[in-house]
């Protein structure tokens, strides 16, 4: 569904998996600091929420349209009658458990989806005159998790730094990497790829690590830590990507790479404490602090240890670094999920509830 009328004449982008997490950010950020148009084509799945983009209903710089990118008729209309300048890449099954629970969707979102995309994408590139052909970028937006796991003393990963995924989500998001990269060495498609690493702050879905913690912890629930909860990851604040995608799209060089981190190493356990601190200094619990629900469970199969981005390239080149400490943005964001509280509870429908069933029931130690 459309849900503006198609503005020709104008310049603009596509973004696809716009109602997203990461992308529904993305969308917002741009509008407040562009006039370009958007087209935001989002599937609208369990993470989909239009609720994330409320703020620009009635916003004519913003046209939603609801399909996936693996409807070749549907993206090619789009293209036909839009024209945009560049196309931004979000769209993507995106949970490691989910993909342990059930690959397929991964694979067919994340491989096959890519594909149609490319193939429209393509088709489209090669009808545009020499200058708008010239000036035309395919963004793709990737994740650390494509090259495997770090040892403890191991350097961060790079851009050279060889693909090794270990679940079927990292594997179905190298796979994608690869056909973005294959495209443009064979058929010259102008692409940029970014391979990002945790990300945190507003309008994630509550079955993400932080989200989760602040969500179950407001309800005096068990917050479950995996193994031992020494597994670490490097944590970007989303409007930091959001800002490092925006550079890689306007400065970066056409078939390169770029990593995008927020040198913010840490074990998972040590992020619920932070957690569990703010929100014993925001909203204190009169039957004790927060960390009297961490609870450890039963490993993920296959949990990757430890993964950390070297983000240098991108700062050296276009001048990229993240703008926030996670001490900062931390703070933004637990403050964020207390203060919007009914966003919250609309998206742990019971099909959230469910999910959660499934993932955790056979996981307490």
């Amino acid at each position: 569904m459309c849900t503006l009328p198609i503005s020709k004449g104008k310049q603009m982008i596509l973004v696809t998996g716009g109602a997203g997490f990461i992308g529904a950010n993305f969308v917002l950020d741009w509008l407040a600091q562009h006039s370009e148009l958007v087209i935001n084509l989002d599937k609208l799945t369990y993470a989909g929420n239009l609720e994330n983009l409320a703020s620009l209903k009635g916003d004519s710089r913003h046209i939603f349209v609801q399909g996936d990118i693996g409807d070749r008729a549907l993206v090619g209309k789009l293209l036909a009658e839009h024209q945009p300048r560049a196309i931004i890449n979000f769209a993507a099954e995106s949970h490691v458990d989910r993909s342990i629970h059930g690959p397929e969707d991964f694979i067919q979102t994340n491989i096959v989806g890519t594909f149609h995309l490319l193939e429209e994408v393509r088709g489209y590139w090669n009808s545009l005159g020499d200058a708008d052909k010239a000036a035309f970028r395919f963004l793709h937006v990737s994740t650390d998790e494509v090259y495997g796991s770090l040892g403890k003393d191991d350097a961060p990963f790079t851009e050279e730094t060889p693909f090794a995924p270990n679940s079927p989500y990292s594997a179905s998001k190298a796979s994608s990497d690869h056909l973005v990269r294959a495209y443009h060495h064979t058929y010259g498609l102008p692409v940029l790829t970014t391979n990002c690493s945790n990300n945190y702050g507003p309008y994630q879905f509550p079955e993400k690590l932080i989200p989760l913690m602040i969500l179950n912890a407001t309800r005096g629930k068990a917050l479950p830590i995996y193994g031992d909860g020494m597994n670490v990851r490097d944590w970007l604040y989303v409007s930091d990507h959001c800002a490092a995608i925006r550079d890689v799209l306007d400065k970066g060089r056409v078939g390169e790479t770029y990593n995008i981190g927020g040198w913010n190493e840490m074990p998972n356990l040590d992020i619920v404490h932070r957690v569990c601190g703010l929100l014993d200094e925001f909203q204190p619990n009169p039957e004790g602090p927060a960390t009297r629900l961490i609870t450890y469970v039963k490993d993920r199969p296959g949990h990757d240890r430890r993964y950390a981005i070297d983000a240098t390239k991108i700062h050296r080149e276009l001048g990229w670094k993240p703008a926030e400490t996670f001490d900062t943005g931390i703070r933004k964001t637990v403050q964020w999920y207390l203060d919007n509280m009914g966003w919250v509870e609309n998206v742990a429908s019971g099909e959230y509830r469910k999910w959660l069933d499934t993932n955790y029931a056979e996981r307490t130690v």
